[in-house]
């Protein structure tokens, strides 16, 4: 009879434990050392299906496992002014964007791979003043091209523009694959800053096929970003501009060699983006609604986007006696670029200038368990005009395990 091997969660679970040991043993031995360590799960649950236009009427069921690491490696070991960060993903389940055929995506869990992953696992270090310094398996989107107020949304255009997220060779270092970086800001990130990372453009990390890549083959993605916050009347806002662009050129989506290959162009791109708080209830247990907004321009060259924008509201506390409940509203449009349209074109199909999404969610608080219908529209659909609309209804339960 053969052993069982370790399911891939129990594995991630027990090299988080084996972490936070060192620090207890050495408490044990120091009773006055107070090392800051934390560690939390969360199991998020998805039941997505298309109601309305599609390849069909059915439903899909997907999860996403995420378990974190955070610990001052200063107080635990002495290493001064840095701090530790790791997090790791299981993503089971089924793949509902194949039920919807859009070009963006309708469930920000869904993965192409399902399995386990070391998702993020990286140092940051104080350099003196307000710099710091991060280096590691990083999460593009954790600091850049990001708005607080678009959390709410279930559709992957509200985490990050898709004229970004279709980049690289399989994809820039965002969920569920990260991949080497190493970050570099200046000035604090809730007020004004300036921040730059260079990325490697392979995201791969320990768990895809060939774990993390370290040869550089793919070259890198270098981003930056500027932010800062000011009052538009009496509204305090968060802004911040940004650019990337690929130091290896990426296949083109259209153009070939004359051997018949894909001719190569560079990547590159920008975006800016604001939120802010629009309206707030003179009452402290009533509503407050933030609004966001976000346009992003790529070359249209390597992807099918030449850019798009997202904009909605977020209402925190709807009910006053409901301290969790949250509403959001959000719309988004992806922008084709000329080549996307001219390979639609080709197929032949009648070309849409923009794939478009509406989106309506609620979410609160009962018990344990936070959870979150969800509604939406996404119209032309896979960039065709003739597309039937499409209507996908959502029910996610978020659950925090420890």
């Amino acid at each position: 009879m053969q052993n069982a091997q370790p399911h891939p969660l129990r594995t991630l679970v027990a090299a988080c434990a084996a972490v936070l040991a060192f620090p207890a043993a050495a408490r044990a031995l120091d009773p006055a050392s107070e090392p800051t360590w934390t560690l939390s799960a969360e199991y998020t649950s998805d039941v997505t299906g298309v109601v309305s236009g599609g390849a069909s009427r059915a439903g899909r069921y997907l999860d996403n496992l995420s378990v974190e690491l955070d610990g001052d490696l200063e107080q635990a070991w002495g290493w001064r002014g840095a701090r530790l960060h790791m997090s790791g993903l299981y993503n089971g389940g089924g793949e509902p964007n194949a039920l919807a055929g859009t070009l963006q995506g309708v469930d920000n869990i869904e993965v192409g791979a399902q399995g386990a992953r070391l998702f993020e696992a990286w140092i940051e270090q104080d350099l003196g003043g307000s710099a710091t310094l991060l280096a590691g398996l990083y999460d593009l989107n954790s600091e850049f091209y990001a708005t607080e107020a678009s959390g709410l949304l279930l559709s992957p255009p509200f985490g990050i523009g898709s004229e970004l997220a279709s980049t690289g060779p399989n994809g820039p270092a965002i969920f569920p694959s990260s991949s080497l970086a190493a970050r570099l800001r200046i000035g604090d990130a809730g007020g004004t800053y300036v921040q730059a990372a260079v990325v490697n453009a392979d995201a791969r990390t320990l768990g895809d096929h060939g774990g993390v890549d370290t040869d550089l083959d793919h070259g890198l993605l270098a981003i930056a970003e500027f932010g800062s916050r000011a009052a538009l009347g009496a509204v305090p806002v968060r802004y911040a501009v940004g650019a990337w662009r690929y130091t290896q050129r990426q296949d083109d989506i259209r153009d070939l060699t004359p051997d018949g290959g894909p001719a190569h162009s560079i990547a590159q791109g920008a975006y800016a983006l604001a939120e802010g708080q629009v309206w707030g209830s003179e009452r402290p247990d009533g509503p407050q609604v933030d609004a966001f907004a976000r346009l992003g321009v790529s070359d249209g060259d390597t992807t099918d986007f030449k850019g798009g924008w997202q904009a909605g509201l977020l209402v925190r506390q709807v009910f006053s006696s409901r301290p969790d409940s949250q509403l959001s509203f959000g719309v988004h449009q992806g922008w084709l670029s000329d080549k996307a349209r001219a390979n639609l074109s080709d197929v032949p199909a009648d070309p849409a200038r923009y794939e478009e999404g509406l989106e309506l969610t609620y979410a609160d608080r009962i018990g344990r368990f936070t959870i979150q219908p969800d509604l939406q529209l996404i119209r032309r659909p896979g960039g065709l005009k003739d597309a039937d609309d499409v209507v996908v209804v959502s029910l996610r339960v978020i659950t925090p395990l420890f």
